[in-house]
């Protein structure tokens, strides 16, 4: 039996697992079918369309999005960059703090 990396958070390996055996990359997906991947809601895909997070075409007045572009949101490496975002900020924030 193969062991779980280290490092990684349960919610990772779950959708390492998960959405990577049943997203393929070259398919195109509706936003229903990312919500249902994703397990977000339809405001949600609505945000992250219209912030340009995940990019997609429109087609018929409706989304089509890349299967590539559900499997890079869910990726590893996306999370790491947010997780290094995030601590920068924090940094600007305390030391914003202690010179008040």
């Amino acid at each position: 039996m193969k062991k779980p990396e280290k490092n990684i958070s349960v919610n990772q390996r779950y959708y390492q697992r998960k959405s990577a055996s049943m997203i393929k990359p070259n398919e195109i997906y509706t936003t229903k079918e990312a919500r249902d991947f994703l397990k977000i809601s339809s405001s949600t895909i609505k945000r992250l369309l219209k912030r340009g997070i995940i990019k997609a075409y429109k087609v018929g007045g409706t989304y089509r999005i890349w299967g590539s572009e559900i499997l890079q949101l869910v990726s590893p490496k996306l999370e790491s960059k947010v997780y290094k975002v995030y601590d920068k900020i924090r940094g600007k924030t305390r030391k914003t703090i202690e010179r008040w």
